[in-house]
């Protein structure tokens, strides 16, 4: 009876923990480290909120992963693959009023996201008539302008009246 005692004491802790749903962690001021590695990256902001911040990172990992896609369908010979990855993060209507919205605060990212979303377009016209050497310079010029525009803009947190004023709009209803 003491040895059941003694585990279900120890096992108490452990077996709360997972029962708890995982909570987000506050959010605080910025750190002076973050705040002085802000004034040391030269690239432009984009004024975002922390929602739509998170929205955008989730959707470059999985353009990260389609390019993964696409250099495995292409490796195999996959034209069907390729195209379908492709298409992923190819152009749409939807995208681009997504990246006009993300853009908003900021002067020419909309463009520069848009050209990128048309470049994989090209990535998918390759592999429609099966040439595997046009995929791979097709998906090296989209990297390119992956390459470019992480090298020219950061993602800059603000709260709702900033990205408002920034945005010149008014404030967004949850969703972008």
């Amino acid at each position: 009876m003491r040895r059941l005692i003694s585990i279900l004491w120890l096992a108490g802790p452990l077996l709360a923990c997972q029962r708890q749903s995982p909570t987000a962690p506050p959010v605080t001021a910025p750190s002076s480290a973050s705040v002085a590695l802000d004034q040391m990256d030269s690239r432009a902001p984009v004024p975002l909120l922390p929602m739509m911040a998170n929205h955008q990172k989730q959707n470059m990992r999985d353009h990260l992963v389609a390019v993964q896609e696409i250099v495995m369908a292409a490796a195999a010979d996959d034209y069907e693959g390729v195209a379908r990855a492709a298409k992923r993060i190819g152009y749409s209507e939807e995208m681009g009023k997504m990246c006009t919205h993300m853009g908003a605060g900021a002067p020419g990212f909309a463009e520069q996201s848009i050209r990128f979303h048309h470049s994989a377009d090209r990535i998918g016209d390759a592999a429609r008539i099966h040439d595997r050497g046009k995929v791979l310079e097709e998906l090296s010029a989209t990297l390119q302008t992956c390459t470019g525009c992480h090298a020219t803009w950061r993602q800059q947190l603000v709260d709702e009246s900033t990205w408002g004023q920034r945005a010149a709009v008014a404030p967004p209803s949850g969703h972008g």
